[in-house]
């Protein structure tokens, strides 16, 4: 069993409270349905910045990510179709699936 970050590009959770309760609602159903999987729920992402290779920084991160979970799954395949039921795609959002290689 390896596991798998899942990082989170877009997605909105909603302008009034009510669809942002949906949407966190929504959220939870997912993490409920993926059980034993979820290894770490992940946060949304509140700001960022972009470090060089000759130490500079600038504000903004280059890969534009919003959040992370941190799943457990077989494969990569299995990994990726467990995405695919997540809240961030309804709502406009992407999700790239990595795999955590093992050092130890």
């Amino acid at each position: 069993m390896g596991k798998f970050v899942l990082a989170y590009k877009g997605g909105a959770m909603g302008d009034t409270p009510e669809e942002q309760q949906a949407h966190m609602e929504a959220w939870m159903n997912w993490f409920g349905a993926l059980g034993t999987s979820v290894v770490d729920a992940g946060n949304p992402f509140a700001g960022s910045r972009t470090v060089a290779s000759d130490g500079t920084a600038i504000d903004g991160g280059s890969a534009e990510l919003t959040g992370y979970s941190i799943i457990t799954a077989d494969s990569l395949d299995v990994a990726a179709e467990k995405a695919n039921g997540c809240p961030v795609l309804s709502s406009g959002g992407t999700i790239d699936v990595y795999e955590a290689l093992d050092m130890g």
